[in-house]
């Protein structure tokens, strides 16, 4: 009897045993279903050795992930808006501002800066012409409306465009406007401190620039890279040379009390 059920049982647990395995089997075999709300729980995608790649190619797809992540941003906020979901168009714009206030960085400076001995000199008609379609380029993308979903490219396109004309006429004495267009470009993408250095470039170049270059040079020290000394120093220099500018003049006027009467603004 004892034999029996000995025998019994070890049949038993056999059975058990070989389901529990045919079952494992055919669950490892069937997809995994995936959540965008598990992300935490799968393994983050692996990034390329610091070894594998130079500088140049990890900023650039540094860059590249940020625009992807500002046009993605920008597609949500036309979408919800479309659809009428006021809730998730209001949440993609508050994600959008925040990514805005974010210092972002550009990391190999340097090599996008040309140098500050250039001197805007001579007219060039070949450099005339593409400062022109730069402008127009420009102008299309609607750089200094206030609208966050400007044609981001077009800009790229005539910033790049500017940059060839430096490049290709580094005496013409256009050199200065497109070093003040940039600029601007820069200030659209909140690349500050690239910023800062081509309204540097557009008066270095040109003593006589027909631009508030030192104005914009002065508020960018002042309001967003807090760097108040040299924003005083500029903002008298500006109000000496660029008085004609009346829309820069008394704000800065009131900016340099504000400065040299109190460290705390």
């Amino acid at each position: 009897m004892t034999r029996i059920v000995t025998t019994a049982a070890a049949v038993l647990i056999l059975t058990v045993a070989i389901g529990c395995q045919s079952n494992t089997g055919r669950s490892q075999q069937l997809p995994q279903r995936s959540s965008p709300y598990m992300a935490t729980a799968q393994e983050p995608l692996p990034l390329t050795a610091p070894a594998a790649s130079g500088e140049i190619d990890l900023v650039e797809q540094m860059i590249a992930n940020r625009q992807a992540y500002r046009r993605g941003l920008q597609a949500l906020i036309q979408h919800y808006d479309a659809v009428g979901n006021h809730e998730k168009t209001v949440w993609a714009q508050q994600e959008l501002e925040a990514l805005d206030r974010i210092p972002m960085y550009r990391y190999i400076v340097e090599a996008q800066i040309f140098p500050a001995t250039l001197r805007a000199s001579e007219r060039i008609p070949a450099a005339d012409q593409l400062y022109a379609e730069a402008e127009q380029t420009r102008k299309l993308a609607g750089s200094y409306v206030p609208d966050r979903l400007k044609d981001e490219e077009r800009l790229r396109v005539a910033f790049g465009k500017y940059a060839d004309l430096i490049k290709q006429y580094p005496t013409c004495d256009k050199i200065d406007d497109a070093a003040y267009r940039m600029a601007g470009i820069q200030e659209v993408f909140n690349d500050f401190q690239l910023a800062l250095q081509y309204y540097q470039r557009a008066y270095q170049w040109d003593p006589a620039t027909p631009y508030p270059a030192r104005f914009r040079a002065a508020n960018i020290l002042d309001r967003k890279l807090h760097n108040r000394a040299e924003a005083l120093k500029l903002y008298q220099e500006a109000l000496i040379k660029e008085a004609q500018f009346d829309e820069w003049r008394g704000p800065a006027q009131r900016r340099v009390k504000e400065l040299t009467t109190s460290d705390t603004k």
